[in-house]
This record gives structure tokens, C-alpha cells and sequence, in this order.
């Protein structure tokens, strides 16, 4: 009697698990042996508040969530956000602002693998630097450090963060202007060392752009450029800020804007990418949704 009861019990528990495997299929990690790919995605804005115009902000979170489970079924070595990760209320309550920045990063804390973020103008909205980045930690980074790098599979990756105005004061609980942004002067020397130093090929993130002059630019994008092209080892830089995304390149560098997830209702309107880079330095983005597919290479 022990015995049939035992068998019953572990032929129910069999078929119950396979039956589970029919209606849930699970979204498993690609093995990834061959070349360098990662995911962006750019300008959540999230926020449980009612939407304004083309910005719904309750559905980043649903936005984000398909996003993480794309780039776990792709197997990307890793994956970073390019900013304005989370908005606000109107007018800003702080509590409710630090509460909407752990709700999108526990959806991001999904992704089975190293994430990292930028930070964006709208990151500073009701909350510090040191709040946000404590909130929001990026892996073997220390949490104090709003810009850095990393490496991956033989290539540099180099984060700036140009939320600071023009005396080189940062940006603080909505203290900015958002069309006042620079890479201050400290920050720059850093940059010089890292470019000198660094193993080629760079990579380099930045919310704002750095590819003209002008509003949604960086007041100081000229002098980066020169470092980066000095450098002769920058194959692209990924940017986010402009919602509706671009591309230019300049001095032989490619610099890809990718489109804001926040603009627009419904699944159809999300946007993010996975980027791959060959051992020549070919990248190629795919986009999803609305973000646009491009070959980029650096030309001299």
C-alpha cells in the first residue's frame, strides 16, 4: 500500500511539473560563447502618476519588464540603462520619488546578469546622486562614483555623467537646468587618463547627447569629442535623452541616440536593443519595438 501511494504521489508530481512547462513557458538564457553583446534601453521615466501627453508613466514598468525578459532570452553579457530612469510627481514629493526609482529597479533587477546605469537630468528630480546610486548600485562599482568604467570581454566601457552645470556644480533634489549640462572639469581629467590607458577598443554611455551643439547637448561636447577622437580607440557611444532618437557621426565616431522607452501607449511603443560587437569592431544594433537596427563602424 506504502509503495502504490508513493508511486502515485511521484507520478502526480511528474506530470504536474510537465503540465507547467506547457502553459509557462520559461525564457532561458541563450549560451552566449561568441561575440560581445549587451542591451540598452533609455528613458523609462517611471512614475505612478497619471500620464501627460505622450508619456504614459505607469507603463515603464510593463515596459521594463519585457525588456528584462527579452534580454534574458538573448543571453546579453549585460545590460545598461542610459538614463532617466524614473520621473515624479507634480509637485515632487521626495519619499514618493525614491519610492518610484526602487519599483523600476526591482523590475530592471530581473535581468540574470550585470546591469548598470547612466545618469539622466530627471534622475536628480527630488533626489541626489548619492540617493539615487545607492538605490540603484552598479556591479564592482563603488556606489559614490556617478561616472566609471568597466570591462567586458576585452573592451573598455567608459560612463560619463554630464549632470553638472557650468560652475561644475551637480545636479540636486531638482536643482538644475535641464538644457545646462557639462562633463566638469575633474571629470574630463579623468576621462584623458582613462582614454590614455585603456586597451582599445572604448566604448562610451551618456545620457545626454554629445554629437552637436544646443539644446538636449552637452554645453561642453566639443572638448569630449576631441578626447575621444584623439584616443583612436572609441568604436561608438551610446546615448539617450532625445526621445525621438538619431544618429551622426563625427570625427569617425558613430554616436547612436536610441529612442525613449516613455513615449507612447502599449507594447508597441517600447524600445530598447541589443548590441553586438565583432572582434574587428563592427557593432551591430537590433532594435526592438520602435528602436531602429543599424550597422555601425568607425571610418576615419
Amino acid at each position: 500500500m506504502k509503495r502504490r501511494r508513493f508511486l502515485r504521489i511521484a507520478f502526480s508530481a511528474v506530470l504536474l511539473a510537465f503540465l507547467a512547462s506547457c502553459v509557462s513557458p520559461r525564457i532561458a538564457p541563450v549560451e552566449n560563447a561568441g561575440n560581445l553583446r549587451f542591451g540598452i534601453v533609455t528613458d523609462s521615466h517611471y512614475a505612478d502618476v497619471e500620464a501627460r501627453g505622450s508619456r504614459p508613466y505607469r507603463e515603464s514598468l510593463a515596459k521594463m519588464r519585457e525588456c528584462v525578459q527579452v534580454m534574458n532570452r538573448e543571453g546579453v553579457d549585460f545590460l545598461v540603462e542610459l538614463g532617466d530612469f524614473k520621473d515624479q510627481d507634480d509637485p515632487p514629493v521626495e519619499s514618493k520619488t525614491l519610492s518610484y526609482l526602487h519599483r523600476i529597479e526591482a523590475v530592471y533587477a530581473g535581468f540574470r546578469g550585470p546591469r548598470y546605469h547612466v545618469l539622466g537630468n530627471h534622475d536628480h528630480d527630488s533626489l541626489s546622486k548619492e540617493q539615487f546610486l545607492e538605490a540603484a548600485p552598479n556591479p564592482g562599482i563603488p556606489k559614490e562614483w556617478s561616472f566609471y568604467r568597466f570591462d567586458a570581454r576585452g573592451v573598455r566601457f567608459i560612463v560619463l555623467d554630464a549632470n553638472f552645470d557650468a560652475k561644475g556644480d551637480p545636479y540636486d533634489h531638482g536643482r538644475f537646468d535641464w538644457d545646462d549640462c557639462n562633463v566638469p572639469p575633474h571629470e574630463i581629467t579623468w576621462l584623458r587618463s582613462e582614454l590614455t590607458a585603456a586597451p582599445s577598443p572604448v566604448i562610451v554611455f551618456v545620457h545626454q547627447q554629445l554629437d552637436g551643439t544646443g539644446a538636449y547637448y552637452v554645453k561642453n561636447a566639443a572638448q569630449v569629442r576631441a578626447l575621444l577622437e584623439q584616443s583612436g580607440k572609441v568604436l561608438a557611444v551610446f546615448q539617450g535623452h532625445r526621445h525621438e532618437g538619431g544618429f551622426s557621426r563625427i570625427g569617425g565616431i558613430p554616436y547612436y541616440t536610441l529612442k525613449g522607452m516613455i513615449e507612447g501607449g502599449g507594447p508597441e511603443n517600447n524600445s530598447y536593443a541589443v548590441v553586438e560587437v565583432a572582434p574587428g569592431g563592427a557593432i551591430d544594433v537590433r532594435g526592438y519595438r520602435k528602436a531602429e537596427s543599424i550597422r555601425l563602424d568607425r571610418k576615419k
